[in-house]
């Protein structure tokens, strides 16, 4: 998986378990594709600072998904629905496979 997809897909689930701080500039490079410079020179801090805090949160979202588990499950069971609605005749059933769906 592309690495920041990967990230956005992490942030989606564990994100508010991070700090309002984090969320800003974890929001600022994955979902505004800034670089590290243009955040440093944003935030008033270095590129490192902005590159550690960057990786610290990489590590603590997977810590939190390796515990958790939240996005495997949703893949688990968006898989088993799509293999039902396959299965399924009924046009009014498969709608509700859909919608079931599109709420996860």
């Amino acid at each position: 998986m592309e690495k920041k997809l990967k990230q956005g897909l992490l942030y989606d689930f564990y994100g508010p378990l991070l700090t309002e701080h984090q969320k800003h500039i974890y929001e600022l490079f994955v979902y505004d594709d800034l670089s590290l410079s243009e955040i440093a020179d944003m935030e008033g801090i270095s590129r490192q600072g902005v590159g550690d805090l960057i990786h610290r949160c990489d590590k603590a979202l997977m810590e939190y998904e390796e515990k958790l588990g939240l996005i495997e499950r949703f893949r688990r069971n968006r898989d088993r629905l799509l293999k039902l609605k396959d299965e399924l005749s009924d046009i009014n059933d498969k709608e509700l496979v859909d919608d079931i769906i599109e709420e996860l």
